[in-house]
């Protein structure tokens, strides 16, 4: 007896460790990213949003420009951070210099520091009112590209983020194929992409889908809600349950068609407003909250599209924050998780620590202690999954301490 307490107080300390080490027992989601827009007059400073993301251990963030103070509130952190070329200036980079000049004076006096991991050149160029725009895009992005290479990090992916309205046609998704009248740079900027084994990127809206169809498409569809009936591809016969994936599968086909393969398709937008005006049928807290829960579940189990099932989708939820200087219809100022002041717009699932954040949240959705409960964070975690062979060596030491408390 005298030296089975001792024994078992062992025992209890080496099981609590096991338990609470990060070890993998918690699933993680390695493939969830949240756009980080700053159209707004009413935001917390770049610190406390680091704060929040660190709370909700979101460990990818996209922003729209190169905002040097955000850039340099998340230098030592764990946040992976897209940024973007704005539109305005992509003219200049065509020229080599120049793009080289941008790189030097925006991006590298953050590195290594801030874990700047992509640059989208511009947003939306293929399908911008500006058709001039669309020259400048395929020069910039490889003298880009270039400027990083020549400056020691060409592992930093250059790409750019385009609508849905690309395609010609994505219903179903095996007839996805891009609009004629870009397939000439199309296929220029795919061959980049090709090359540099880097993601055609696109921002995609159910919702949108949905308010101009809203008696012909069904929300759960499109909510992506489990055990909905879905629709079939009738060339390929693969069956989809939401229509998020159907539409990155367009994607993957309309790829395909210009003769390309191997190039992953990543999701830089997609959300559901949580308010709209009287048309905009569909925005509603609850509806926000379904489809962005939905999605998260999703996240949680790795899942790929029914195109491609082993690659887990990459996506990033639009958005952060509800923005109210954003210009076009109420649903435009009303697509984020939380408000300007850190509470919740609606629960969607993610875990906060700060009591304030929940307690004056103006959610009209389901309480917080019902919804379930998701943590997140990717690859770039300082508190990462430990590697396999550590687990395997604390999994058989506590079977062998196990033994040898039971038997001897």
């Amino acid at each position: 007896m005298a030296t089975f307490i001792p024994t078992l107080a062992i025992t209890y300390i080496f099981l609590a460790f096991f338990l609470s080490s990060d070890i993998g027992i918690i699933p993680r989601v390695e493939s969830l990213g949240i756009n980080y827009g700053q159209v707004a007059n009413n935001l917390p400073p770049p610190d406390k949003v680091l704060e929040l993301l660190s709370t909700l251990r979101l460990t990818k963030t996209r922003i729209y420009d190169t905002n040097p103070q955000i850039l340099s509130a998340f230098a030592n952190s764990n946040i992976e951070i897209i940024v973007t070329v704005e539109n305005e200036i992509l003219s200049q980079l065509d020229d080599p210099q120049q793009a080289l000049q941008w790189v030097t004076s925006h991006i590298i006096p953050y590195l290594p520091e801030t874990k700047i991991t992509g640059i989208q050149v511009g947003n939306e160029v293929f399908t911008d009112d500006d058709e001039t725009l669309l020259e400048h895009l395929v020069p910039a992005v490889i003298n880009i590209h270039n400027a990083l290479t020549r400056l020691g990090y060409p592992n930093i992916q250059v790409s750019t983020p385009s609508s849905l309205a690309v395609l010609e046609n994505s219903y179903p998704p095996s007839a996805g194929s891009f609009k004629s009248e870009i397939n000439g740079i199309m296929y220029q900027f795919l061959n980049f992409l090709q090359s540099t084994k880097t993601p055609f990127w696109i921002n995609a809206y159910p919702f949108f889908a949905y308010e101009d169809e809203p008696s012909t498409i069904p929300l759960d569809y499109v909510l992506g809600n489990p055990n909905n009936v879905g629709m079939v591809d009738p060339s390929t016969k693969l069956h989809y349950d939401n229509m998020l994936y159907a539409m990155v599968d367009a994607v993957y086909f309309a790829i395909a068609k210009m003769g390309f393969r191997g190039i992953e398709v990543r999701v830089s937008e997609t959300g559901w407003p949580s308010k709209g005006d009287t048309n905009e049928v569909g925005a509603s807290p609850q509806n926000a909250a379904t489809y962005n829960r939905n999605l998260l579940r999703r996240q949680m189990a790795n899942e790929g599209t029914p195109l491609t099932p082993r690659t887990r989708l990459e996506v990033y939820l639009f958005a952060l924050f509800n923005e109210d200087m954003k210009p076009g219809p109420t649903s435009e100022r009303n697509y984020g998780l939380f408000q300007p002041n850190e509470s919740m717009t609606y629960n969607v699932g993610l875990t906060t620590v700060s009591t304030a954040s929940t307690s004056t949240s103006t959610s009209t959705s389901p309480s917080s202690s019902s919804a379930t409960t998701i943590s997140l964070t990717s690859s770039a975690t300082k508190t990462k999954v430990a590697p396999k062979e550590y687990q395997s060596l604390v999994y058989w030491m506590f079977v062998h301490l196990m033994i040898l408390i039971l038997y001897v």
